[in-house]
């Protein structure tokens, strides 16, 4: 018997998964010439010397080998140090998991907890990858409305309208992308309740954490619900450090067994030096010494563009009090969606600014301007935004 011959084959649940449009405006982007981009949700800054200087001296003292799955103890004791010296919290060590990333982090909670049959709330706008990770679980996603007359926070009451008998695990993410919304501790509370009451995990996504200004403050998940949270954090945004893949889950012993279980099988472990450099981002003062200069520069930045905004036509600016993005509705008069405006700013102005649609449909008429851009690019880019609106 002869087969029919293909070039490749794929798995099916491949073709569920939707390319990025933010990666799609990039590219369209990169064939055009002077273009200043307020789409990157990067740091501009440089990882610390002093993270550096850690990772050359692993390398060369021989941290090039396996280490634990769940990683180096010591970094992992370090992580739980930090909890208690910022929040007060008590963290089992045994209970923090090394990641790849937040983005490792999320994946491994879906899959650790998700399944056929069961839901995931997800609010709306919300970051990228938190719907493909439902996908790829293959669970019911049910998104709830993030709304400007809420500052963007949850609203308790809907959360608990929206939840059902398949529900599993909500998904939540203060300082928020893209919004730059900051959650208020009754509201903290209030979610950890209702998943308490209704025996469900909360997935919470806590990268932006010391990025707040204003006077704001951050309030860890894990400290109103610990044995309902499973949070994932990063060294990407608070040190600078998103090429060098670190971050961290922590949950509830049961629920963290099992996620070690499929990282061993995923990624096996973080990179060896990685991990100990990452020691020395929480110990040493003088990482948060610069973690402090990068939060002024970026409330200097988030100022400076909300100025512009504000005295330009056809686009209002919400007043983000964390990260390092700033949610911008479009006037409606100009009858344009968050797509063709984003385009029309690249086509008319030279500047990439990301629909709102990229984090789902109440995002419509929004869109995403980073401000992880230096001060004269962000001035130019603005000069340029003002100029191409006022001829609307």
């Amino acid at each position: 018997m002869r087969y029919k011959k293909r070039k490749y084959f794929l798995a099916g649940r491949i073709n569920i998964i939707q390319r990025s449009k933010i990666r799609e405006l990039f590219e369209k982007a990169s064939k055009m010439e002077n273009v200043i981009s307020l789409g990157i949700g990067e740091p501009d800054f440089d990882t610390p010397d002093v993270i550096k200087d850690a990772a050359k001296r692993a390398l060369d003292e021989g941290y090039t080998h396996y280490t634990p799955n769940a990683g180096i103890p010591e970094f992992r004791e370090a992580i739980a140090e930090y909890y208690k010296d910022f929040y007060k919290v008590d963290v089992e060590v045994d209970n923090i998991l090394v990641t790849a990333g937040a983005y490792e982090a999320t994946y491994l909670a879906f899959q650790s907890i998700l399944e056929q049959g069961d839901d995931v709330i997800i609010p709306d706008p919300a970051f990228v990858c938190y719907v493909e990770d439902a996908k790829i679980a293959e669970a019911g996603i049910i998104r709830i409305p993030l709304r400007e007359e809420y500052k963007f926070r949850i609203n308790p009451d809907e959360l608990v309208e929206a939840i059902t008998k398949r529900t599993r695990m909500i998904v939540i993410n203060y300082p928020n992308n893209p919004t730059g919304a900051v959650m208020n501790k009754s509201t903290v509370k209030a979610i950890a309740d209702i998943a308490q009451d209704y025996n469900i995990y909360i997935l919470s996504d806590e990268p932006y954490e010391h990025f707040l200004y204003e006077g704001a403050k951050h309030y860890p998940m894990i400290k109103y619900a610990p044995d309902n949270t499973i949070l994932a954090n990063s060294f990407s945004k608070t040190f600078a450090m998103t090429g060098w893949r670190l971050g961290f889950a922590i949950a509830p012993k049961q629920v963290i067994r099992d996620m070690i279980k499929l990282h061993a099988y995923v990624v096996g472990n973080v990179t060896s030096f990685i991990q100990i450099a990452g020691i020395t981002a929480l110990r040493d003062k003088r990482s948060w010494e610069a973690v402090e200069t990068m939060r002024r520069v970026y409330d200097e930045r988030r100022k400076l563009v909300l100025k512009y905004l504000n005295e330009m036509p056809h686009i209002q600016p919400f007043k983000p009090k964390g990260a390092f993005y700033i949610w911008a509705k479009i006037d409606p008069e100009l009858d344009m969606s968050s797509e063709d405006f984003a385009n029309w700013l690249l086509d008319n102005a030279r500047v990439v600014v990301i629909p709102g649609t990229a984090f789902g449909k109440q995002g419509e008429g929004w869109v995403r301007i980073s401000y992880a851009t230096e001060k004269e690019k962000l001035i130019e880019a603005m000069e340029r935004m003002k100029e191409a609106l006022s001829k609307l």
